[in-house]
Parts: structure tokens; C-alpha cells; sequence
């Protein structure tokens, strides 16, 4: 049983996901409550930007609260990331939640990329999603078994798995947060993406790899791409691009995993040991437990 407590610190959210979540969790046998602004409006924001940074501060500062389940992502961790403190507890979330991925990896904090609370309250008890959340928030491991894709790479690897929402990943280049700040040498990364254009993704990429990113990895998952529309333009399919800026390394990459803007949508520890195995008929991702 865990003590979970429900943040908004980016976009606005639809109050019925958050109480569909809490049902859900509580049915679960956690024990669940909200940050004071969690359901609050201010523009596009759940709140100023002095509220919602006040709800992560004393989430984290409760002793009473385990992890903290970010209601949705949006926008608007980027307004107040440098004034959060040290992250001591489990974060979960993805999209904009990948701010506080990389705060929680600077701080040596495992945290959690996975589903949020619409997906929570409303996906069927058996969705792959649901059934992975739930035991991994019971401390189990959860392993999964990937179709082959024509642009996977064969090989193993076994280090602490970062990354997330490359959109935000590429906003932190340059900062305090970004990748290559981290204390790990040689992780493998996890990157996927929503409503981007082509050119675009094959900026954000670019500039990985120039900035040594892609270059001292363990190896490359690549998620889901929504609605990223292939460009004629650019000669060839996004993950065809994101396979181009890695030609020059070694390690194993696998392509269309089952993470990002998706229903499915399994969660991953982030910042904890995992480990991928990719031969020519599929590719494997051992999630270890974490109590």
C-alpha cells in the first residue's frame, strides 16, 4: 500500500479524471489525497505558478505522502523547474512530467513514466497499462516482450534507464536539467513525442547528437511519435530520421515500443537499473521491482 498523493503542476484538468483515479487507486488498496490547487484553473495552467510549485513542495515535504501521481501534462513545468528542491520521492507521469523525470535523476530518486489520471480512471482493469501501474506500485517487476521492427538493433544492454518526452528533453537542453548532467555515463534513453513536425523532431535529435547525448548511451528505445506527420520533404519516415542520427553507435535500439500518447501506455521506472535485449524476432524490457 502506498500513500499517493494527486499534483497538477502543468495543465489544467478535468476533475472527473482525477476522482475516476482515486476510486481506482483506492480500489487498489492505496491510500490517496490531492494537492490544495490540484484542481485549479489559471488559464491554460492548473493553477499560478506559485500554487502549483506550493503543492509539489509539500507533497515532497509531507511525511505522510509515499509518491506523487501527477494528474496530467500539458505545459508549465518549464516556468517553475529550477525552483523546485531535491526530489526524495517517486514521481509518476510522462509528456511534461519529463521535467520532473530529470529533476528526480539529478536528485538520484527513481521515478515513474506511465499513465496519468484520465488513463487511470477510464482504461478497462485488463489493459496492459493498468495491470503494469498496479503491480509495479505493488514493488513487482514487470518484463515485456516487443514485436521485431525493420529499424531495431540487435544486442543487450543493462543500465539506468532516463529520458521521456523529447520535446521537453530538448527545452532542457542547456540548463541545469538537461541529459547531460546526469550522473550516469552511459544509460539507456527512452524518447517519444506528440503532434511535432517532422523537421522538427529531426532538429531535437540533431542536437542530441551534437551535443553528445547519443553518442555515450547504453542503448535507444523509441517510443510512439503521435500524430507526427511523415514529411515527403524530408525523404524518409521520422523513425527513419531518429535511426539516422544513431548510425554511428553500437548499441541496441529498439523502435516502436509501447510508450507516450497512447492508451498503451506501460509504465517504466525511470533512473533504475533495466534491462533490453534485442534479437531479429523481438526485443525484451526487464523492469526490475522497486518497493
Amino acid at each position: 500500500m502506498s500513500r499517493i498523493r494527486i499534483i497538477s503542476p502543468s495543465g489544467v484538468i478535468d476533475p472527473s479524471y482525477m476522482d475516476g483515479a482515486t476510486t481506482r487507486l483506492r480500489e487498489w488498496g492505496h491510500e490517496v489525497s490531492e494537492g490544495i490547487h490540484a484542481r485549479d484553473q489559471w488559464g491554460r495552467f492548473a493553477g499560478t505558478d506559485d500554487d502549483r510549485l506550493a503543492d509539489i513542495i509539500d507533497a515532497l515535504s509531507d511525511p505522510s505522502v509515499d509518491m506523487l501521481l501527477c494528474a496530467r501534462g500539458g505545459y508549465g513545468l518549464q516556468r517553475i523547474i529550477d525552483r523546485i528542491p531535491e526530489i526524495h520521492k517517486p514521481v509518476i507521469g510522462f509528456s511534461d512530467i519529463t521535467a520532473l523525470h530529470q529533476l528526480s535523476a539529478i536528485s538520484g530518486q527513481h521515478s515513474l513514466h506511465g499513465i496519468m489520471c484520465k488513463h487511470i480512471a477510464s482504461l478497462p482493469e485488463d489493459s496492459e497499462p493498468l495491470i503494469a501501474l498496479r503491480q509495479m506500485l505493488d514493488g513487482n517487476p514487470v518484463d515485456y516482450t516487443i514485436p521485431a521492427h525493420p529499424l531495431n538493433r540487435s544486442g543487450e544492454a543493462c543500465a539506468p534507464l532516463v529520458g521521456g518526452n523529447l520535446s521537453v528533453l530538448y527545452g532542457l537542453q542547456g540548463t541545469p536539467y538537461e541529459l547531460g548532467k546526469l550522473s550516469y555515463q552511459v544509460p539507456i534513453l527512452l524518447i517519444e513525442d506528440i503532434s511535432e513536425r517532422h523537421y522538427h523532431i529531426d532538429r531535437m535529435i540533431r542536437n542530441l547528437r551534437m551535443s553528445g547525448v547519443l553518442a555515450h548511451l547504453s542503448g535507444l528505445i523509441v517510443g510512439q511519435f503521435t500524430d507526427c506527420e511523415e514529411d515527403p520533404l524530408m525523404l524518409c519516415s521520422v523513425y527513419e530520421t531518429i535511426n539516422e542520427a544513431v548510425s554511428d553507435y553500437d548499441y541496441p535500439v529498439i523502435f516502436d515500443a509501447p510508450f507516450g500518447h497512447v492508451e498503451d501506455n506501460r509504465p517504466l521506472w525511470l533512473n533504475a537499473t533495466t534491462r533490453i535485449e534485442v534479437n531479429p524476432s523481438s526485443a525484451l524490457i526487464a523492469v526490475g521491482g522497486i518497493a
